[in-house]
């Protein structure tokens, strides 16, 4: 792609997301929210192949049905109070048809369906935008009308996506997927703790964005999307493939790992809530996603293909791929729990 027309795509994508992070009418948010969109279907359908075509079809379907859903929530609040702003959504109606379209934008179940299809469309970085930097508009808004929400939808849209998250993940073989169902899970975890603390929230998106940005970035240096090819990476780069393996459990939410920060916290305030059945329910659920990171950690470095050499090689090739970012971003899904105490007093 043109370096210029990349530039206008990837500024445009900032500005969209940052217009809707900034605004407090519903009609310059869903505004940011197009534009986003809109920047993002070229980057999407760059390869030129039918699989990515077919991707960029299906995630334009959604987010327009998504976005006319919101507009539509917007204009009958308006209609019905004389309000336009974000935090003045008062009728019940508009409100569960905006938190739905919300849920549709990130890709929460049960409306998740599009999300592993068209991951598994992209390539590896397009899909680490898709992942990650695509899912704050809608965020800052949940996190805006989280206080008028209706709290037994959010906690079905928390559980059920903690729960298919899990389970849709564990018979897979593609990498983008896996890491899509990863990607519904994590947004369970924040939904369902929104009602009650939204800074954990944020602390469990930040994370959540630094824990998959890692495990992207990683894939992409090893140029590996499937289960299979995973396991020809520990002969080439075995450094890496331990650093990897450790990113993988940190999703998990493994102790000491920095992925066991947020669902600490969230287990510990939903019991402070006194809801301990949904806390149970959220850490059970926890364990069917462990159960897929485990298995991407055996097949990348307790396995042997049958076709790779047995030892490592003793000369390779540089690598002309920049590892700046997969380096702070593989330290910091690392090595953050202790800092616990520290975040605990800032999201208190």
């Amino acid at each position: 792609m043109n370096p210029y027309v990349l530039a206008v795509l990837l500024s445009s994508l900032g500005i969209g997301t940052t217009l809707t992070l900034a605004s407090s009418h519903w009609l310059l948010a869903w505004m940011g929210l197009e534009i986003s969109t809109l920047a993002i279907i070229p980057l999407m359908a760059q390869q030129h192949h039918p699989r990515a075509v077919e991707a960029t079809t299906k995630y334009f379907l959604t987010q327009a049905t998504a976005a006319a859903m919101i507009l539509f929530a917007s204009t009958t609040n308006a209609w019905t109070t004389g309000e336009w702003g974000i935090q003045e959504m008062s009728n019940p109606t508009a409100l569960a048809l905006i938190t739905m379209a919300l849920a549709l934008k990130m890709g929460l179940a049960p409306v998740h369906y599009w999300l592993p299809e068209v991951l598994q469309g992209l390539d590896l970085t397009t899909g680490l935008i898709l992942s990650t930097w695509q899912k704050l508009a809608p965020f800052a808004l949940i996190y805006q009308i989280s206080p008028m929400m209706n709290p037994s939808l959010m906690t079905m849209l928390g559980l059920a996506s903690t729960i298919i998250g899990g389970w849709g993940g564990l018979n897979q073989t593609q990498l983008r997927k896996i890491l899509a169902y990863s990607s519904i899970a994590h947004l369970g975890w924040m939904m369902i703790i929104m009602q009650y603390s939204p800074n954990l929230a944020i602390l469990n998106l930040i994370l959540y964005i630094t824990m998959t940005s890692a495990a992207f970035l990683t894939f992409k240096n090893v140029a590996s999307t499937k289960l299979s090819t995973l396991t020809l990476t520990w002969s080439k780069t075995p450094m890496m493939t331990t650093m990897a393996m450790m990113t993988l459990l940190s999703l998990g939410g493994l102790p000491p790992l920095t992925g066991f920060m947020p669902k600490w916290l969230i287990l510990q305030e939903l019991t402070k809530q006194s809801l301990p059945l949904t806390a149970s329910i959220m850490a059970l659920a926890a364990l069917l996603s462990l159960f897929f990171y485990l298995r991407m950690c055996y097949a990348m470095t307790l396995t042997i293909a049958p076709n790779t050499n047995t030892n490592t090689s003793t000369w390779r090739q540089k690598s002309s791929q920049t590892t700046m970012i997969l380096s702070i971003t593989t330290t910091l899904a690392l090595i953050l729990l202790p800092i616990t105490p520290a975040i605990m007093a800032l999201t208190t």
